[in-house]
């Protein structure tokens, strides 16, 4: 594993659903400083995880760790944090609940404040569903938030983006091994 694990515990969500054992996947860049005011917060973006992220990250880019401490934190349903495909039952496969950005972002405050000490951030940065991710930082904690980047992305799912993922999301459930999400194989094809 190139990642930690934050044990989150029991973590009820904003659907109400409460996670027995939820867990954050994250990775760290750099050096906190002893005033811990060089921290740079990176949200992962739908389908992605930290390891899509280093584009951004290294000597002389953007987030230089030599400046920068910079946490790529992977988001729930990301298969690395709490997900339909790690979660036991009764919450695992299509029974996982309903995940907000609110969710996330909650959970990202907690760690950096509970595993680091971090109760202000230089930068929350994302790209796409990270971006919202860091729209939602900057809407909830105002005051722990020094400044925020969304790339290509916006503060609300688009119209066209439910269009989009409407058309995938046919391509998997009208595999007959789809099962209602309770398949034994993975589907693959369209029937």
């Amino acid at each position: 594993m190139d990642y930690e694990i934050f044990e989150a515990g029991r973590v009820t969500l904003q659907c109400g659903i409460t996670l027995p054992d939820c867990k954050v996947a994250y990775k760290t860049h750099g050096t906190l400083s002893a005033a811990k005011d060089n921290v740079v917060v990176f949200p992962s973006r739908y389908a992605g995880t930290h390891a899509d992220q280093t584009y951004l990250i290294g000597p002389g880019l953007s987030l230089d760790p030599s400046k920068y401490f910079v946490i790529c934190i992977n988001m729930l349903n990301s298969g690395l944090s709490s997900s339909p495909s790690n979660t036991a039952k009764p919450l695992s496969g299509p029974d996982f609940p309903l995940v907000t950005q609110y969710d996330n972002v909650l959970l990202q405050e907690r760690l950096i404040r509970e595993v680091f000490g971090i109760e202000t951030v230089k930068l929350v940065c994302g790209w796409s569903m990270g971006g919202q991710q860091a729209f939602q930082w900057a809407s909830l904690f105002p005051d722990k938030v020094e400044a925020m980047s969304c790339f290509c992305g916006q503060g609300t799912t688009a119209p066209h983006t439910y269009v989009f993922l409407e058309g995938v999301k046919q391509g998997i459930i009208g595999d007959p091994a789809w099962e209602n999400g309770y398949y034994k194989e993975q589907p693959w094809r369209f029937a």
